[in-house]
């Protein structure tokens, strides 16, 4: 069976939101990370990203990892490319060009949007490891206007490959979630918000999102 390691309140989110899709059956290890804790050594300290039995399964000391039935995986983006591709359907690529431009715009979002996304989110929203800064989350929103008008474009057919909903998709709305603090950038690019309120408008994104409500903020 595939183990999922990772709380919802992390990037674990993203592979758990493409379980529900393709309607995997699952065992989910909420595996907290570590800044999030007080003293994540403390004997009474819940199961963590500094945990020894979790550094046995990813050294790195990261989440999310996945177990399928014996293949270990890291990276949430790199997760999702390969189950959506092993268990097939409407999710994955039908061709090798598919695989290719999922495979684009995974590694896209996370050089082009992600870290500039979560500075916005930190400095506009909460930031849990230091004070917010107005600066840092304003030059973030300067830098992803740009991504943002070509994401806009992209989306002409209403979705990122084949003109249909896939794995492309949920890699990249849960890194574009992140800049959802700047309403700004979104009214910029009304074609990335109209595919944005799709993508979380689906009964396993909301399914999931359930579910992260349900964990301490």
């Amino acid at each position: 069976m595939l183990t999922i390691y990772g709380i919802y309140r992390s990037r674990a989110s993203r592979n758990i939101w493409l379980a529900y899709e393709l309607g995997l059956p699952f065992k989910h290890v909420p595996v907290i990370q570590h800044y999030r804790l007080a003293d994540a050594t403390a004997p009474d300290a819940p199961l963590n990203t500094r945990s020894p039995a979790f550094l046995k399964v990813n050294p790195n000391g990261h989440v999310p990892s996945i177990d399928d039935d014996g293949l270990v995986l890291h990276e949430s983006l790199a997760i999702n490319l390969y189950l959506a591709k092993k268990h097939g359907g409407p999710l994955a690529p039908a061709s090798v060009a598919e695989d290719g431009e999922m495979t684009m715009w995974a590694l896209w979002a996370a050089t082009e949007l992600e870290t500039k996304a979560l500075d916005i989110m930190y400095h506009r929203v909460g930031n849990p490891s230091g004070p917010k800064d107005p600066k840092i989350a304003d030059a973030a929103v300067a830098a992803l206007r740009g991504p943002f008008t070509v994401l806009d474009r992209a989306l002409a057919s209403g979705y990122l490959v084949g003109g249909r909903f896939t794995v492309a998709d949920i890699n990249t709305a849960e890194i574009v979630r992140y800049a959802v603090p700047a309403p700004e950038l979104f009214e910029a690019a009304p074609g990335v918000k109209a595919w944005l309120d799709a993508c979380q408008s689906r009964p396993a994104f909301r399914k999931m999102w359930e579910m992260r409500d349900k964990e301490p903020a």
